[in-house]
């Protein structure tokens, strides 16, 4: 191709950064953002493909844990800033790029990549499997109410400068990672990306605003949010757009989400990438109302497939061999034993009759239980070779909370 693809270096950050945003749409940052992703660009674990002085292709890989059900932190690369340049499509930058990136990965010892995607279809070649998805909604709050539980009335709101609750807040998020598969531990930096607030983003919404819930003056949820005025002959038409939220227990969550949809001079609330299992969506008097839309979220990729299955738990017994096919990431193809339980589970290569057959893309989509084994037989996605193998791993495989990634990276 005569480009070459190496590691990036410091001082090529700024080319490297302009050929990403120019890949998606080249609008420009704010000197504040721009500032802040280039403190978190892990540089050593970042690619570049250049022709002659140019860019033409960005990976990055964050070094993040993953929640997993059973609640163990797993190590995994968190696949970002990924782009090839329009001049240089379909000549295999992209590919090369996946190749190397997942090698590296395994050299790291992580054995789990997840990803993001700008477009869905692109990265199923590469072993990706959609392993959660996430809620849109659009409520007409005039016209919905909340049948709030017991204790919502014990929960007192404040407004606080969101700059200001960030450690608030963020002790609030930590509390809520071990609780559920698909969720990031982050480490400090990350923090300061949820205040960013460039007016460019706005959309003619107000600047940022933050409440906290305390309970016995204790921070048990937060909501961040912007309120975008509108107006009407017949009076005010606002909407509330929810930037995100947490609580720690039922009421809190309550009295948060019946604030959001009370607030003056508006008629509607929006958010975006909320769990399918929020629980104010089973309080909520007219659930059409709400405009609820799923979407794909985080795409699952096992890098190494014993090391990756061994990490999380399973909810019923299972004893299940696994014809693993995995193209791309030759290393993991072959038959493995799956033993698991409750308490912990092994993994490791065998010789023994298979059970269920299946692609390194099926075990990414299901790895965190919102995706079931079962559905991706029905699409013809797993082999059944012994009968109620199917059953035993399907089962074993759920989590009984709905794996939730709170946002992107």
């Amino acid at each position: 191709m005569g480009t070459d693809l190496r590691v990036l270096r410091q001082d090529d950050w700024d080319k490297w950064y302009d050929s990403l945003i120019r890949a998606f749409g080249g609008v420009p940052e704010s000197s504040e953002e721009r500032a802040l992703w280039r403190e978190r660009t892990e540089i050593d674990r970042s690619i570049g493909v250049w022709d002659g002085d140019a860019c033409v292709g960005t990976a990055g890989a964050f070094a993040f844990r993953l929640t997993v059900p059973g609640g163990a932190a797993v190590p995994a690369a968190g696949v970002t800033m990924v782009s090839v340049a329009a001049t240089h499509r379909r000549r295999g930058v992209l590919t090369s790029m996946m190749r190397r990136q997942l090698d590296d990965v395994r050299s790291w010892g992580e054995p789990l990549a997840v990803l993001t995607a700008s477009e869905p279809a692109i990265y199923g070649r590469f072993g990706y499997g959609v392993g959660t998805h996430h809620t849109n909604v659009e409520v007409e709050t005039t016209r919905v109410r909340l049948a709030v539980p017991p204790g919502t009335d014990d929960v007192r709101l404040r407004y606080v400068a969101p700059v200001d609750a960030i450690e608030a807040c963020e002790a609030v998020y930590a509390r809520k990672v071990a609780g559920r598969p698909g969720m990031l531990a982050r480490v400090p930096g990350w923090e300061r990306l949820w205040v960013l607030d460039p007016e460019s983003e706005r959309d003619g919404a107000s600047p940022l605003q933050c409440v906290l819930a305390e309970r016995d003056g204790e921070v048990v949820g937060y909501a961040r949010f912007r309120v975008k005025p509108d107006w009407e002959i017949s009076g005010p038409k606002g909407t509330v757009v929810v930037q995100d939220s947490e609580s720690l227990d039922p009421a809190a969550h309550a009295a948060v989400w019946r604030f959001l949809f009370g607030i003056d001079l508006t008629s509607s609330l929006t958010a975006r990438g909320r769990p399918l299992d929020e629980a104010w969506l089973h309080m909520v008097s007219d659930v059409r109302r709400c405009g609820l839309r799923v979407r794909d979220s985080l795409h699952v990729r096992l890098v190494d497939v014993g090391a990756a299955l061994e990490a999380r738990t399973y909810q019923a017994p299972v004893d299940v061999v696994f014809d693993v096919e995995d193209a791309f990431c030759p290393w993991n193809t072959g038959r493995w034993r799956l033993s698991g339980d409750p308490k912990g589970a092994s993994c490791a290569r065998t010789e023994d009759r298979a059970d269920l057959a299946l692609s390194v893309r099926e075990l990414g989509a299901a790895y965190l239980g919102g995706v079931t084994l079962g559905a991706l037989a029905d699409a013809g996605r797993v082999r059944e070779l012994r009968p109620g193998a199917l059953a035993e791993a399907s089962l074993a495989f759920a989590s009984t909370v709905t794996p939730w990634l709170p946002h992107g990276f």
